[in-house]
């Protein structure tokens, strides 16, 4: 459930609500009982986590040229990092 930041434009009484999105908006002050309690604008807080494409397709930092390419003549990559296994060539 969200919470909701309210205002009253009487008294100046501010209060975090916690509401389902299918409520009616509150009226009434709890403070001052004015029916002058409104729901606020106020930017959502959430948190992006894990590996989702936000943070593979736009991390910071655009490259204007493009990444050098690996060229036939070089030695493949050592599977084990070393060359010291039997399976590096």
């Amino acid at each position: 459930m969200p919470i909701y930041e309210y205002h009253c434009s009487a008294c100046g009484h501010r209060a975090d609500v916690l509401q389902k999105i299918s409520d009616a908006p509150l009226t009434n002050c709890p403070h001052c009982h004015a029916e002058a309690f409104s729901k606020q604008l106020s930017a959502a807080g959430f948190q992006l986590k894990g590996s989702g494409w936000y943070a593979t397709d736009f991390k910071g930092g655009s490259s204007s040229s493009p990444a050098p390419t690996e060229s036939k003549s070089e030695a493949p990559a050592h599977a084990c990092g070393t060359g010291g296994c039997g399976s590096c060539a």
